[in-house]
């Protein structure tokens, strides 16, 4: 991994960005936790991104969490990529 920013998917919609932080706290301090939201409405989209303290803690987040739940709902944990130009 060259990041410890790291993309979650499949998160419930009513869970909130410090349960996020919470859930990954288990694999190390996390450095921030954003849910994406519809600007129109504020509604989760359903996915966000965690960056963690270091890569190392991003790769432990990684391996341990990825399929574990969240409300109910198994997370889908990858590395993030760069944003691309719209």
């Amino acid at each position: 991994m060259d990041s410890a920013k790291l993309f979650v998917g499949n998160i419930e919609y009513s869970a909130s960005e410090e349960d996020l932080s919470q859930f990954f706290s288990q694999a190390g301090s996390v450095v921030s936790a954003k849910i994406i939201t519809f600007p129109d409405t504020g509604r989760s989209k359903g996915f966000g991104f965690v960056e963690m303290s270091s890569v190392e803690e991003a790769e432990t987040a990684l391996n341990t969490l990825d399929g574990q739940e969240l409300n109910g709902r198994p997370l889908a944990i990858k590395e993030a990529r760069p944003q691309q130009p719209r």
